[in-house]
């Protein structure tokens, strides 16, 4: 079965938000340990070494890119368990992310965005944001985990689309 995808684009004052959502029969606690503790984060993202602090740079390794590299990722935000606001700079831009969890009913929805400052690339960086939140799915459920190659190229016409249908 070929994975759908989910996110949606919103123009902001400041450019372009991303947005896609995943649900889990989780507390908000739970799903933000998955988020948050490096042993569990190295199971869908990457490990992850340092003070997480507000305002402190932490080393985040991509286990699932190309040799799996290390890389530094500020905190901007950390209010447990509901919000975590991210940031780094690479040679493609800056990426600004926000992990937003809510709970009802012991059902915790994930909000992840990524603020974007032009909507340039969206066709390859949806994708990859559907694939590292389907891992983070398959982390916590046990369920198989997910080829890349069902995600992009197959996802990247729907994601490029989004720039002409976004309010």
């Amino acid at each position: 079965m070929s994975p759908i995808p989910t996110g949606r684009l919103f123009r902001t004052g400041e450019g372009s938000d991303l947005v896609l959502t995943r649900t889990f029969r989780a507390s908000a606690e739970d799903v933000w340990a998955s988020v948050t503790e490096p042993e569990r984060t190295a199971r869908w993202f990457g490990p992850w070494e340092g003070d997480a602090a507000p305002g402190n740079t932490v080393k985040v390794q991509l286990r699932f890119e190309e040799q799996q590299p290390w890389y530094d990722l500020r905190i901007d935000a950390c209010e447990p368990p509901r919000r975590l606001a991210v940031s780094s700079l690479d040679e493609f831009g800056a990426w600004r992310l926000e992990l937003l969890l809510s709970e009802s009913a012991g059902v915790t929805e994930l909000r992840f965005v990524q603020h974007l400052d032009t909507e340039d690339g969206i066709g390859e960086v949806g994708p990859g944001w559907e694939y590292y939140l389907d891992l983070l799915v398959a982390s916590r459920d046990g369920s198989p985990t997910p080829d890349f190659g069902d995600y992009y190229p197959a996802m990247k016409a729907y994601f490029t689309g989004l720039t002409s249908a976004a309010p």
